[in-house]
């Protein structure tokens, strides 16, 4: 299967879930090329963008999973290579 690179936006809006994000983020590990954080306290988020380099089915399986947490929301924007 051919990969794509990709972007997943997260906004996290509550630090009880952070745990289990990073959990899910090590395990996809392999497939990450780089991440940045951002606390925003004057809207109590955090701000996370997470670049792939992966097939489409794992960029959707790991976006869904994050989306599946609670307090926390995620968006993916895909290349078309």
């Amino acid at each position: 299967m051919e990969n794509h690179v990709s972007i997943i936006g997260i906004i996290v809006e509550n630090l009880d879930s952070t745990e289990k994000l990073n959990e899910l983020l090590h395990e996809y590990g392999s497939y990450i090329i780089g991440r940045m954080g951002l606390p925003y306290p004057k809207k109590n988020v955090n701000i996370i963008s997470i670049a792939l380099d992966a097939p489409t089915d794992i960029i959707n399986t790991l976006a869904g999973k994050i989306g599946m947490l609670d307090g926390i929301s995620s968006k993916v924007v895909c290349s078309a290579k």
